[in-house]
């Protein structure tokens, strides 16, 4: 199996807070004057994942001289180890409030997954210079006009075990992506994570889209006309330029054979700044 973590450049680690959350800081070298002024970039990964998961994208960026905060959530990777149990969305938002703290200057926030509702819901309240979403888990709002089909029963478990990835490949995905997502995938906070899923019991997180100002950007894993849907009423919903990815999955959009394409769009939308 190929570790794409083991292909980093050098950085600096450490640990912030009481949580001891574990933050990763990328700066290129001999870089232009210029980009001092840029604001940082502030990743946000998503659920029973870490900063692990972005492995393949910080060499793109930093290269073009954007620094790059790569965070994990407390009880995530190598951040210390807390009881699960008691873990909430709100938590987890307190979390990404301190690296912004750390980072001295408002950042452009990208999240991924249950990393994007929590930069989402940030961004409402927290002074952030940009927000991307990738692949996001959706809105209330979103959901409300274009819903899933069938809703899951929530199970009662107090703690989600990691993803199981059974499957060898995928339409994006290499056995080397999938078996570098097996290496790292742990277990999730059952309260946070039903905090922002759709089910029989729960509708998801509210955004209020007039509270956010910022540039955003939306790039959605497409592999239906409601997907599709979901990823431009998102768009609608927060003014955000928009990117569908057709025949993507969640997880390849991240680590997967065509990830170039989401980094490029990234790009593209950061000359602005």
């Amino acid at each position: 199996m190929k570790d794409f973590t083991k292909e980093l450049p050098d950085h600096t680690e450490k640990y912030i807070g009481e949580n001891d959350l574990f933050l990763e800081i990328f700066e290129g070298e001999n870089l232009p004057k210029a980009t001092e002024k840029r604001p940082p970039l502030l990743f946000v990964h998503g659920a029973y994942s870490g900063s692990w998961m972005w492995s393949k994208y910080i060499p793109h960026f930093i290269s073009e001289g954007w620094k790059c905060y790569v965070m994990n959530l407390r009880s995530h990777y190598k951040s210390r180890l807390k009881d699960m149990t008691k873990i909430t969305f709100e938590d987890y938002l307190e979390d990404i409030k301190e690296v912004i703290a750390d980072c001295g200057v408002s950042p452009i926030l990208i999240g991924f997954s249950m990393g994007g509702i929590l930069s989402q819901k940030l961004a409402e309240t927290v002074d952030i210079s940009g927000l991307v979403l990738i692949d996001s888990v959706i809105s209330k709002e979103v959901y409300e006009v274009v819903p899933y089909k069938e809703l899951a029963e929530m199970t009662p478990d107090i703690i989600l075990p990691a993803p199981a990835r059974e499957e060898l490949t995928s339409i994006d995905e290499t056995a080397d992506d999938i078996e570098f997502q097996r290496k790292y995938l742990t277990m999730e906070s059952s309260k946070a994570f039903s905090a922002f899923s759709f089910s029989i019991e729960t509708k998801g997180i509210s955004i209020d889209s007039s509270s956010i100002s910022c540039p955003c950007l939306v790039i959605k894993a497409v592999n239906s006309e409601d997907d599709d849907r979901r990823g431009k009423v998102t768009a609608e919903h927060l003014r955000a330029a928009y990117k569908g990815l057709w025949n993507t999955t969640h997880t390849g959009v991240l680590v997967g054979q065509r990830y170039m394409e989401s980094v490029d769009t990234i790009m593209d939308w950061l000359k602005r700044f």
